[in-house]
């Protein structure tokens, strides 16, 4: 099986890559190139959403692929968030805790609601300046 990468990039503050099928040392080059196409698309201190719904399988390659993606947006400020893992995906970044658990989502609502709190929090600290 491959890898579906299907790329979507709303404004320069936001970049959604949803991936299907295996990510494995095959197919890993193909998100690394994927990635970097979203890396150039956004503003430094933007937000990379991997959108995992119709992922089935991750290697050891795939997550050294998220991993690089993660490093990078770090040095600019921005951040990689996981979202709708499938329960053997899930699994893998428990097992090797290659994520913070703060940064992978059930799905979109439990991530927007995540964004919309962090948005109130420093709409309230900017108040209180």
């Amino acid at each position: 099986m491959s890898l579906t990468i299907d790329y979507q990039q709303p404004n320069r503050g936001l970049a959604t890559l949803a991936i299907g099928g295996r990510l494995d040392a095959q197919t890993a080059p193909e998100l690394d190139a994927a990635a970097v196409t979203a890396g150039e698309g956004v503003s430094d201190n933007a937000t990379i959403v991997l959108d995992m719904k119709g992922l089935d399988y991750i290697s050891s390659a795939g997550l050294r692929s998220i991993a690089k993606l993660r490093r990078a947006m770090q040095a600019r400020g921005g951040t990689v968030l996981l979202v709708n893992p499938q329960p053997q995906v899930r699994k893998v970044f428990d097992i090797v805790k290659a994520v913070p658990v703060n940064e992978v989502f059930t799905s979109i609502a439990e991530l927007d609601a995540y964004l919309d709190t962090m948005q109130r929090k420093v709409i309230a600290d900017g108040k209180d300046s």
